[in-house]
């Protein structure tokens, strides 16, 4: 019976000792990762407001304001940890060695972060852009370190991993994108006539770009039963199906109110008469 109980205020020695010798060390601790958090916070939106007026777009802001909030917090987490006596040492040989040994697993990922990385700090694009890389394109929405997201006039989200972005040839025509359209007209007509008239169809719509190159519109080719009239103009990448639907049926319409006919294929067949020998 004695030797329990002696057990048991051994135990609780133990442990008043402890409490009096790490309790103050405890709060330390708590103080010092609760001012840790709040000053991290305080920084990201300090970091956010001066790219902000600096004019730096919102991904750069987003990327720079939670790497200054993971710094403070990490030497925040430091601090705490030394209040304990303990080293971090140990702890930064075993994550780089954890680190070194995940890298062949996981190569596709930290490709996708380096890439993201690389696209952040160098810009290549930014959100409101218009990108066309591998096939797709659509309104950059969200650049992360992992993935880039774009957005099509459909509401179709497109993820594309950013190492397929990073090396490839890319399109970037801003908020807008170009719309290559073209109409047969027959050769009895006047092509300058039908130019003019398509210059004044495209002219009605707003939303074509009107503070860049204006819209090209031109001979395109000679078919075989009409002289193809190209236009070219810039539509916002939000409404681009919207506006070329719209214009062509402009066209079209403007085309007959000025008797000028889009002709449809014809062929000639000639047709040989056999003679008989006399």
């Amino acid at each position: 019976m004695d030797q329990p109980l002696a057990s048991l205020n051994t135990i609780a020695d133990r442990a008043i000792t402890y409490l009096v010798d790490y309790s103050f060390q405890v709060v330390g601790a708590t103080i010092i990762l609760v001012a840790g958090f709040l000053l991290g916070n305080w920084v990201a939106v300090a970091v956010a407001k001066l790219c902000e007026k600096r004019g730096l777009d919102v991904t750069l802001r987003h990327f720079l304001s939670s790497f200054a909030k993971i710094i403070v917090i990490a030497f925040a987490v430091i601090i705490a940890l030394s209040k304990f006596g303990i080293t971090i040492a140990p702890f930064i040989a075993a994550i780089g060695a954890a680190a070194f040994g995940a890298t062949y697993a996981l190569q596709g990922p930290l490709s996708n972060y380096g890439a993201g990385l690389a696209i952040i700090l160098g810009r290549a694009f930014i959100v409101g852009d218009t990108l066309t890389v591998k096939g797709v394109f659509g309104v950059v929405e969200e650049v992360t370190l992992a993935h880039t997201i774009l957005l099509t006039e459909d509401g179709v989200k497109i993820t594309v991993p950013n190492k397929h972005i990073v090396g490839e040839i890319l399109h970037n025509s801003g908020e807008y994108r170009i719309v290559e359209s073209r109409v047969g007209i027959g050769y009895d007509a006047d092509p300058a006539k039908a130019i003019a008239v398509i210059t004044q169809a495209i002219s009605r719509f707003p939303q074509i770009k009107k503070n860049g190159p204006a819209p090209q519109i031109g001979i395109d080719n000679f078919q075989d039963s009409s002289v193809a009239i190209g236009y070219r103009y810039w539509a916002p990448t939000r409404r681009y199906i919207e506006t070329m639907h719209a214009v062509n049926l402009a066209v079209y319409q403007e085309l007959s109110r000025a008797g000028i006919s889009i002709p449809f294929p014809q062929r000639v067949v000639t047709m040989a008469k056999e003679q008989g020998l006399s």
